[in-house]
């Protein structure tokens, strides 16, 4: 069994020769644990997805999060200058904008031009927006270095944006399970205001946050359905901030759920592809409405102290209408633990969600930068000694 199929047949439920490992590694850990210059696995889609599929080779995972849209194919052409500035690498744009490279951690990219306040913006003016954009968030928000406007329909996103996810599933040769990622509205409403304005905004001015959300969902739904187009496995929604940490239950029901039913719906319409979604921190008083918004499974189920999931529980109640994604503690474990300590989590983990299929061992959040490969080996041998139980 490949581990496409692996993870395909665990997402619909159905059997599987052993529990499939896929873990989401942080960008940092790519950095860190491959040859590459670092901020090339950034910046170049063909670098980035030589990494994906290398680590995910080394470490004997049966999926790939492919994480990052596709670049601007010229974006070489914009450099002014590269440097070498406090143990980073610093590139400075034609715009005179500039980004800072860590060798271990995400590229922060800084622009002249200053993000709008929450009064200033026009919701009509939205369809969404792009953290992990080469040249940052914008208002109104477009790819690249080319400030145009695009029509509110699949034409808005540029021809390179799924080169990314293309190349992943030429390198791996359909041995791996592909996932894509999109950001959900309310991640992207965070990520353009900021998120004590954003916050802020959901109480003094619900119904235009409500605008702009119904905007947002609208182009997230139309990139969903347009990363179908290639031969995708999965689609998940990158819906970080919608925990119980930032906000209440309340709040999602109005805030996150309605706009990513839409996108679930929207992606079900066309398609069978399996939808699911991240959320950190605490989802034990949301799951149910993760259900309601018709995902086909969830990710993360950060456990204690990191998140309130006792994933036995949620296998219980929701593991029949659910595939589980996670639950193994990123920090105290994986990061901080010994390879014995991963490796017994991994096994329990097994034990109590693994049964009649429907769980992916993995890490509840992303694999740090740090981590070290020994602990993230020990994923696979837990899955492989757990056959015969």
């Amino acid at each position: 069994m490949t581990g496409k199929e692996r993870v395909n047949r665990s997402m619909r439920h159905e059997e599987v020769d052993r529990t499939p490992v896929f873990c989401q590694l942080s960008l940092g850990h790519y950095m860190i644990n491959t040859s590459f210059e670092p901020y090339m696995i950034w910046f170049s889609p063909e670098t980035f997805a030589d990494s994906l599929v290398m680590l995910a080779d080394r470490y004997n995972f049966d999926g790939i999060l492919v994480n990052l849209p596709g670049r601007c194919r010229n974006w070489k052409k914009h450099i002014v200058d590269i440097e070498r500035k406090d143990g980073k690498t610093v590139i400075h744009w034609d715009d005179s904008s500039y980004s800072i490279c860590p060798d271990d951690d995400n590229v922060h990219h800084f622009r002249t031009d200053k993000l709008p306040i929450f009064d200033e913006v026009d919701p009509d003016l939205l369809f969404y927006i792009e953290p992990h954009d080469v040249t940052g968030i914008k208002y109104p928000y477009y790819y690249g270095f080319k400030k145009e406007y695009r029509p509110h329909d699949e034409r808005f996103f540029p021809d390179y944006i799924l080169d990314t996810l293309k190349a992943v599933i030429n390198k791996s040769e359909g041995y791996f399970h592909i996932s894509s990622e999109i950001f959900s509205p309310f991640t992207q409403i965070m990520e353009l205001f900021g998120y004590t304005e954003a916050l802020m905004a959901l109480i003094d001015n619900p119904v235009k946050c409500e605008k702009i959300l119904e905007k947002l969902a609208l182009g997230t739904a139309t990139l969903a359905k347009l990363q179908s187009t290639v031969e995708i496995d999965a689609v998940l929604i990158s819906s970080a901030f919608a925990g119980g940490g930032f906000i209440s239950r309340e709040h999602y029901k109005r805030f996150v759920l309605p706009y990513e039913k839409y996108v679930v719906e929207e992606l079900h319409r066309i398609c069978s592809l399996p939808i699911y979604v991240h959320t950190c921190g605490a989802i034990g008083d949301r799951i149910d409405l993760m259900v309601e918004a018709g995902y086909d499974g969830i990710d993360t189920m950060d456990p204690p102290p990191l998140g309130n999931t006792d994933i036995a529980e949620v296998k219980k109640k929701f593991g029949e209408v659910l595939f589980l994604k996670g639950n193994l503690d990123p920090v105290n474990i994986m990061l901080k633990g010994t390879k014995e300590q991963v490796y017994n989590e991994a096994r329990r983990l097994i034990r109590v969600a693994g049964y009649n299929s429907g769980y992916i061992l993995s890490t509840a959040c992303s694999i740090s930068p740090k981590a070290d490969p020994e602990n993230i080996k020990m994923l696979y041998k837990a899955s492989i000694d757990s056959i015969s139980e």
